[in-house]
């Protein structure tokens, strides 16, 4: 997470992990769909390389997250997209990933 005027914010490769793990994909089926190698999904990921809005935007519909690109793109912070993510993953591991975070 980084800190930017007293608001914390969550990067986007948080996020996409996230609706790739709700999809039920491991990396390298993400990659096989992006036509990408898998490596780059990891860095993706990690927020080490930042994808285009096209690929987020198939990341989205692929993984069946198109909300979670327009909450993105308008600005709801992070941790409260992981929190909608998570609740349709299942309440038991909410908390615990979220805890993580902070």
């Amino acid at each position: 997470m980084e800190y930017r005027k007293g608001v914390r914010e969550m990067k986007y490769g948080s996020i996409l992990k996230a609706c790739r793990e709700r999809k039920g994909w491991n990396q390298e089926e993400m990659a096989f769909h992006l036509h990408v190698n898998q490596s780059d999904i990891s860095k993706y990921e990690n927020n080490v390389k930042e994808p285009a809005l096209s690929l987020f935007q198939k990341w989205a519909t692929l993984t069946g997250s198109q909300d979670v690109l327009v909450a993105f793109i308008c600005g709801m912070d992070g941790v409260s997209i992981l929190t909608n993510i998570l609740s349709t993953m299942g309440t038991s591991i909410i908390g615990g990933f979220v805890s993580f975070l902070l």
